[in-house]
């Protein structure tokens, strides 16, 4: 009797395995693409304003503070963080080129881990991509320390004075041989999913005189020629590296007509962003249009005038989401920062995105801009294509799953490595929706079955480095 007992238990056994491994199979059917926008927001290291909380921490609290930005940034269905990993001629990465940064542990001091490697890991297993974001020219800062291989150390006279701050010569070969060496340092050795520059060339008045010997002009031909150099550079080396520049969001007062700016960007940083957006020396714009939709700095006359320049490359505005309720805004609601993402879909002449400015706003929910974000960003996007970056689409996977316990348990085959994201997805009788965006080695995953709730169809579709979409393979129940 104990034998047939046990006989009879093993067979139960076997049929609820077949069971669970019939629950969904293989159907010969496509799926709609997921989603696609850029939803990034910036990680400042300087002064410490977003990360790490204050120089000094240990590396396991380092660690934790940036867990907690990029579960964050998963749950309000970010899709990018650009980490500030240069912001004065130094480093939060393993470098032979410059110093540790002082942001982290002190000047020259290793914080005992690599935090940019240690972020690209995390991030990616998350489904976010990481913009490696460089400071190109300021060196120095009034009161803090720098290490032992600086630049201000190894070269001085390549700096210039510029009010507190020492910056290096934007127009001296040399400086721009250094900088652009080590941007292509960390293209080279991390796998990162972009390179992105802020505004500062020249700096802003009133220090923008500095003693060059330069005319405007002069100026902005070098600058010029260091954003034309740094894009082909990047796409000699990994082409699927987006290239990003946020400039100041007014390229010269009156442009568009009836704008108004203290700054003229154009003549005083140097900084013609219309020139190399209309010559596709950058994968993507973001303009800092921090200023409200209504008023002499129109929010949204400004995004159309920028994303007429080029339909063949993106503008994805930088919103302002630090202004809520600042001195430098006061009153400005959260609901204004919704009205900007709405408009900003609604003007994007090649693709949808947004960055915010910047992750303290965001991850303390200032004014409850989280609600204004949530409304918007309703399910997970994939960031757009590089149509213009020619890579192979990935082939169709197999895929298999298994259900049970309250868990699916999805594994798939690659015909080929062209994948750098996989993108899960689900369908019911109302649509599809994205379930989560996965690493182009990972080949296997188990999700609660709560994610699939009333779904038919679950699709497993291979994204190529430069964004393309490939066959999804799908199972049915």
């Amino acid at each position: 009797m104990l034998v047939y007992m046990k006989r009879l238990v093993l067979l139960l056994l076997l049929m609820l395995g077949t069971m669970m491994a019939q629950a969904w199979h293989p159907v010969n059917e496509n799926a709609p693409e997921p989603a696609r926008e850029f939803r990034a927001v910036w990680v400042t290291t300087v002064f410490n304003l977003d990360w790490p909380s204050r120089a000094g921490l240990s590396a396991a609290q380092q660690k934790q503070e940036m867990l907690h930005i990029l579960n964050t940034a998963v749950k309000l269905k970010f899709n990018a963080i650009i980490l500030q990993v240069r912001p004065n001629a130094d480093a939060i990465y393993q470098s032979s080129l410059e110093p540790w940064s002082c942001w982290l542990s002190g000047a020259g001091v290793n914080p005992g881990y690599d935090p940019l490697a240690f972020t690209i890991a995390e991030a990616h297993k998350r489904g976010l991509e990481v913009h490696a974001w460089f400071n190109p020219f300021r060196a120095t800062i009034s009161g803090k320390a720098v290490g032992k291989n600086h630049i201000s150390r190894k070269n001085p006279g390549l700096l210039k004075k510029a009010g507190s701050t020492q910056i290096l010569n934007p127009s001296s070969s040399t400086a721009q041989g250094h900088v652009l060496k080590v941007i292509l340092d960390v293209v080279r050795r991390y796998d990162i999913d972009g390179v992105h520059l802020d505004d500062y060339f020249y700096p802003y008045p009133p220090h923008n005189n500095i003693s060059d010997g330069k005319t405007p002009a002069q100026r902005r031909a070098a600058i010029d020629s260091f954003v034309s150099k740094l894009y082909s550079s990047v796409k000699a080396v990994k082409p699927w590296v987006r290239v990003g520049i946020s400039p100041f969001g007014i390229w010269q007062p009156g442009y568009p007509s009836g704008v108004e700016a203290g700054v003229n960007a154009y003549e005083h940083l140097a900084c013609d962003a219309r020139k190399w957006l209309s010559k596709g020396w950058v994968d993507y714009l973001a303009p800092q249009l921090y200023w409200r939709i209504a008023g002499p700095q129109s929010f949204t006359a400004l995004m159309q005038w920028w994303a007429n320049i080029n339909p063949r490359r993106p503008v994805w505005p930088g919103i302002a989401s630090v202004r809520i309720n600042s001195d430098e805004d006061p009153g400005r609601p959260a609901s204004e920062i919704g009205a900007q993402l709405d408009a900003s879909r609604k003007l994007a002449r090649q693709s949808c995105g947004q960055i915010f400015w910047s992750w303290r706003s965001i991850g303390t929910n200032r004014g409850g801009v989280h609600k204004e974000i949530a409304k918007r960003y309703t399910g997970y996007a994939v960031p757009p294509a590089m149509t213009w970056c020619k890579d192979s689409v990935p082939a169709r996977p197999a895929v298999s799953a298994a259900e049970g316990g309250g868990k699916v348990v999805l594994n798939w085959q690659a015909p080929d490595k062209l994948a750098r994201k996989w993108v899960v997805q689900a369908g019911t009788s109302r649509g599809w929706y994205t379930v989560c965006v996965l690493p182009g080695g990972q080949r296997k995953v188990t999700l609660p079955s709560s994610f699939f709730k009333n779904a038919s169809r679950i699709a497993i579709r291979p994204i190529s480095a430069c964004g393309q979409a490939g066959t999804p393979g799908v199972l049915a129940r």
